[in-house]
């Protein structure tokens, strides 16, 4: 093969890895969910995705006691509350 020909082949092959890489990454991110959290008088809003609607409102409702709370032991309080609202995206 000369040159020309194996760089076409590796461009092409990186492209489709890319592309089955990226239809698998957004085939798992089935649920979208914006969760709101309340803790000591604060709230934050976060929206999430995940391949299930548990883990979509687990993961937003982490990240929006990570905005609210300060400390390990607050954010899994924080965690361990119920959500102020969860509404879905998808």
């Amino acid at each position: 093969m000369n040159r020309a020909r194996l760089a076409l082949l590796a461009v092409a092959a990186f492209a489709a890895l890319a592309f089955l890489m990226t239809r698998m990454m957004l085939s798992e991110r089935r649920h979208r969910v914006e969760v709101c959290m309340e803790f000591r008088g604060r709230t934050a809003c976060r929206t999430a995705a995940g391949p299930t609607h548990e883990e979509a409102v687990r993961t937003a409702a982490d990240a929006a006691c990570a905005l609210i709370a300060s400390g390990m032991t607050d954010t899994i309080q924080c965690g361990r509350s119920e959500p102020k609202s969860i509404r879905r995206l998808d």
